[in-house]
């Protein structure tokens, strides 16, 4: 068969040899398919690792990882460095305040408390710009926080709700939402972390989350900025009042909360 030929207008041709397509196709055809099937199986590798994924608690597992990372990133570039030094001279204007927006509200998502922040805005922009920035921040972080835990938490801690107290705040988020994170926002004794978590966790909206978290913070959030932007004149009455509406909401939410833990605690 290899010596044969084919005449076609007086010139012969030789017929191919097919001995290479022989070998090689039997040869690779083993090593391939497995592969493949082993990628494509509804058992198979990507099946698995897209199972996983889904899994409630992989994606809690990388919630923690997250907020552990940025913890700890806080500890490395220590953000409290800005009362002592300033704000980088390269940033000014309202250049300085969108990007000191940005960096409050990453900084609230990696658990830094949020009257340094507050006094770190005043120090650095005034009463009215630092009021501004520090709002724009307590959104942004408010509205990261409770996207994170809604997609990467929720589905993992509601089977955990089974306490008597934990049940009634969840009862009081998701029914009462507006009004439950407004109380918590304009009272500071909830930490802001804690509230953003608690209102991802429960079935509350993100229009009541994100309104109850502007207007709330309002107050406390100006209070703490006009003391910072005033800190060089402790004895001045903007000080002062400023001090005033930072110890009254502090000391009537603890009155309240004394009031109602009979309340938190029926079933």
């Amino acid at each position: 068969m290899l010596d044969a030929t084919t005449r076609s207008g007086g010139t012969a041709t030789a017929t191919p040899p097919a001995i290479a397509t022989e070998l090689v196709v039997p040869t690779l055809a083993p090593v391939i398919t497995p592969v493949a099937t082993a990628v494509d199986a509804p058992g198979g590798l990507a099946a698995r690792c897209a199972r996983v994924l889904r899994s409630p608690w992989s994606r809690f597992a990388l919630l923690v990882t997250l907020l552990a990372a940025a913890a700890s990133s806080v500890l490395l570039f220590e953000p409290q460095k800005l009362l002592a030094d300033g704000w980088p001279p390269q940033f000014g204007g309202l250049a300085a305040t969108a990007v000191f927006a940005v960096a409050y509200g990453l900084c609230t998502v990696a658990f830094v408390p949020r009257p340094l922040l507050n006094l770190a805005a005043g120090a650095l922009f005034g009463s009215q710009w630092g009021t501004g920035a520090a709002l724009a921040g307590t959104v942004l972080g408010a509205g990261i926080a409770f996207g994170l835990g809604r997609l990467l938490g929720q589905d993992a801690l509601r089977p955990l709700l089974r306490g008597r107290l934990l049940k009634a705040a969840d009862g009081q988020l998701s029914r009462h939402g507006l009004r439950s994170m407004l109380a918590a926002r304009l009272f500071p004794g909830v930490p802001f972390w804690a509230a953003n978590y608690c209102a991802a966790v429960s079935r509350m909206g993100w229009v009541s989350f994100l309104a109850a978290t502007a207007l709330g913070s309002i107050p406390n959030t100006a209070a703490y900025v006009v003391a910072g932007a005033r800190a060089s004149s402790p004895t001045s009455p903007a000080f002062l009042i400023a001090m005033g509406c930072i110890t009254l909401p502090a000391l009537a939410g603890a009155v309240v909360a004394w009031r109602k833990r009979h309340h938190l605690r029926r079933p």
